[in-house]
């Protein structure tokens, strides 16, 4: 979800739209309009159930953004750091760092989602109610009643056990209650979220077999999913409790050679990559500013007869590209932020401002082997 559009702030949270929005946005407004509105308020002409889908779709979206950021504010008010909230194909997520410290809040946190969700649900029953009542328009009615019943859908399916869906946070934090040991209870969540993602596939493929190709395809993609974000969050738990106590400070290389953006490739392979050892160098400006991070695959991508006419600077990668962290940061946190997307490196920055190291990938998986070594030796 690196590569989201960001949208603005709500109650200081950054909200973003990943591209993929756009799609489930449209089918959205356009089944709306083609079916369900004609069918429920005939009559009408073309414009009206367009415009109607559109302000319905879009009051979807904000049902979606009221969804995620219940669980935004609430883990906040527990303390936790909040990344962003970004909306997308399936509906939305919110990003936090790290995991709640104990489980009562990780099952409020899970379960006030679904809540709201169901809140909204009846308030738009309700409406669709009142305005019929009322003698309003058709579509009107058509609209709120379609509302209410999608959000009591998004609710109903986020309450699913299956990791990483609420529900399956709920189960999760009910087994760490239980147990006591968060990673084993992820494990068993994440397991009964597999289930659930192979019987969605299995079901998919019979849909498909059967002649329902749109379903089929929806409830195996969907599947497959939510079995690629079970393994992933996991996978990040057993990380985060293999390196907790481990600060960016205790892996980086601190103070990194800086290499000048305005030298050409050709000079920066003979005086600096042929002499030394390091697989990506800072980049800095003439007044010794930080532009970007330069790698080695970057550079093999010059053809030698253009190694001369190319300047680093204009290889490198920018450093809105480049993760950043502090010293102080958590190395799990800086770990979920690599995975994410950039180029496989962080650059670090103090207080200050002034660039004090640079965390390769061999940095992060030395410290996860030496962690997963001593909690083999059990000390």
């Amino acid at each position: 979800m690196s590569d989201s559009i960001h949208l603005g702030r709500l109650g200081g949270i950054r909200i973003g739209a990943h591209w993929s929005l756009a799609v489930i946005f449209a089918l959205i407004a356009w089944s709306l309009a083609v079916g369900l509105l004609p069918a429920e308020a005939g009559g009408q002409p073309a414009a009206a159930y367009w415009t109607a889908a559109v302000v319905t779709a879009l009051l979807f979206l904000g049902s979606l953004l009221g969804h995620e950021m219940a669980h935004a504010l609430l883990a906040r008010r527990r303390g936790m750091e909040i990344e962003g909230v970004t909306l997308w194909l399936f509906g939305g997520v919110a990003k936090f760092r790290g995991d709640a410290a104990e489980p009562g809040p990780e099952l409020r946190i899970a379960a006030v989602g679904p809540a709201v969700s169901l809140g909204l649900a009846v308030l738009f029953l309700a409406a669709g109610d009142a305005l019929r009542a009322l003698g309003a328009p058709a579509l009107a009615v058509a609209a709120a009643s379609w509302l209410g019943l999608i959000n009591a859908l998004l609710a109903g399916f986020n309450l699913l056990p299956a990791f990483p869906l609420d529900g399956g946070r709920v189960l999760r934090a009910l087994l760490w209650m239980r147990g006591g040991d968060l990673r084993r209870a992820t494990a068993l969540a994440a397991r009964a979220g597999a289930v659930l993602a192979y019987l969605m596939i299995a079901l998919g493929i019979v849909f498909f077999f059967a002649g329902d190709v749109i379903n089929g395809v929806w409830f195996a993609f969907l599947g497959w999913f939510l079995l690629s974000a079970a393994r992933a969050e996991e996978q990040g738990t057993a990380i985060r409790q293999s390196l907790a106590g481990v600060r960016v400070a205790d892996v980086m290389t601190p103070n990194p050679f800086a290499a000048p953006g305005w030298i050409t490739v050709d000079e920066l392979i003979h005086e600096y990559v042929l002499k030394h050892h390091h697989s990506s160098y800072p980049v800095r400006d003439f007044q010794g500013r930080p532009q970007g991070l330069v790698t080695l695959d970057r550079l093999r991508q010059v053809p030698t007869d253009r190694r001369r006419a190319t300047t680093v600077a204009d290889v490198a990668h920018p450093l809105s590209e480049v993760v950043t962290a502090r010293p102080s940061e958590p190395l799990a946190d800086l770990v979920t932020r690599l995975a994410g997307g950039g180029c496989g490196r962080a650059l670090v920055f103090g207080e200050d401002g002034r660039l004090v190291g640079i965390v390769a990938p061999a940095d992060a998986a030395r410290a996860l082997s030496v962690a997963d070594l001593a909690s083999r030796t059990g000390r």
